[in-house]
């Protein structure tokens, strides 16, 4: 009796230590997730699965890579590249001092329609050479001066640009400091061709980025002038020229909206520009285009995706049929899967 006493104790003592045990232990509580035993998908690559794996791709590629490419060759654009033919003859050899000095900047060029274009048309203008993802020009900008007149002194990060004197510039930065300024009119025969820059902005940055209480004050107010002038009586959210240039481009040949025609252009129409060619590229050798161009549902004109969908649509179906060649010519037997790791009885 006292023996069958002593074990019952000893293993009631035993299960308590392994109680203990269990709850001082940093293992984590069984379950199938912690041990990764959860059911999971072990598809067997077949020659079938692959050939068909393959044709699908190049099925649904294929079409879509015909469409975007068809898309984009529908739109219509025109470039006309001007930085160098907008200088006079005699000033050609020195470019910089005519753009620096007070010479008329007046150009006229001539655009003639390629095929019908349906509106709107959107007017870009392009730079080259022009590295505005450059970090000391990217970090020249104040974000919190642009969105709240409560924070014009704020002007710490907009070195060079930031004091006139001892009063902070708005807005400050080199960004702003360097606003694109040339400007295009276009002339359809004897009928001037209104230009449309409400709404050639982002919504978001008009909204949330720039303050309609924060207006301009000492820009462009300093012994270089950098580029536009903004009008002091209009908030920096209606001036969107400027909002389009403060989003800054990561690649060093850019377009950027100028604004939109809202009247159809028939093909072979000859448009008239007369711009004004202010912007200063000819320091740093870039390059200045005007671009007319319409879009499609794609947007504009571009054929890098169709290209890209067609390539991978090709690929695919030529190693589909390759696979298909190789499977029918030399077949290979496929091993019994029951002897699979995963298939197999632990137990066994």
């Amino acid at each position: 009796m006292s023996s069958n006493t002593a074990t019952s104790s000893s293993a009631a003592a035993g299960s308590a230590d392994s109680s203990a045990t269990r709850r001082n232990s940093k293992r984590p509580k069984y379950s199938r997730f912690t041990q990764q035993e959860l059911p999971a998908c072990k598809p067997i690559l077949t020659p079938r699965w692959v050939i068909s794996a393959f044709m699908l791709v190049s099925i649904v590629f294929i079409p879509i890579g015909v469409a975007s490419l068809y898309a984009s060759r529908d739109v219509v654009e025109i470039v006309d590249r001007y930085e160098t033919d907008c200088i006079p003859e005699p000033f050609r050899k020195d470019k910089v001092k005519f753009i620096q000095g007070p010479q008329d900047k007046g150009c006229n060029r001539t655009i003639t329609i390629p095929k019908r274009m349906k509106q709107p048309i959107f007017i870009y203008y392009q730079l080259d050479n022009f590295y505005q993802n450059h970090r000391r020009y990217v970090k020249s900008r104040s974000d919190k001066q642009l969105r709240s007149n409560k924070s014009m002194d704020d002007v710490s990060t907009c070195k060079p640009e930031n004091y006139k004197g001892q009063l902070p510039i708005v807005p400050c930065g080199l960004i702003a400091w360097s606003l694109f300024n040339d400007t295009y009119n276009f002339t359809r025969g004897s009928q001037q061709l209104a230009v449309n820059k409400k709404g050639i902005s982002w919504e978001s940055d008009r909204e949330h980025k720039f303050g309609k209480d924060v207006f301009p004050k000492n820009f462009q107010n300093g012994t270089v002038q950098g580029g536009a002038i903004l009008n002091e009586s209009i908030p920096l959210s209606d001036q969107e020229d400027l909002i389009v240039w403060m989003r800054t481009a990561a690649l060093p040949t850019f377009r950027k909206l100028y604004g939109k025609i809202e009247t159809d252009l028939e093909a072979n129409e000859v448009i008239q520009v007369t711009l004004m060619n202010y912007y200063n590229t000819y320091s740093f050798n870039g390059k200045k285009k005007l671009v007319l161009s319409t879009s499609s549902w794609l947007g504009g004109k571009n054929d890098f995706m169709g290209i890209a969908y067609l390539t991978v649509g090709g690929l695919c179906f030529f190693l589909a049929m390759a696979f298909t060649i190789v499977y029918l010519i030399k077949p290979r037997q496929l091993g019994d899967p029951s002897y699979l790791s995963w298939n197999r009885n632990p137990g066994h």
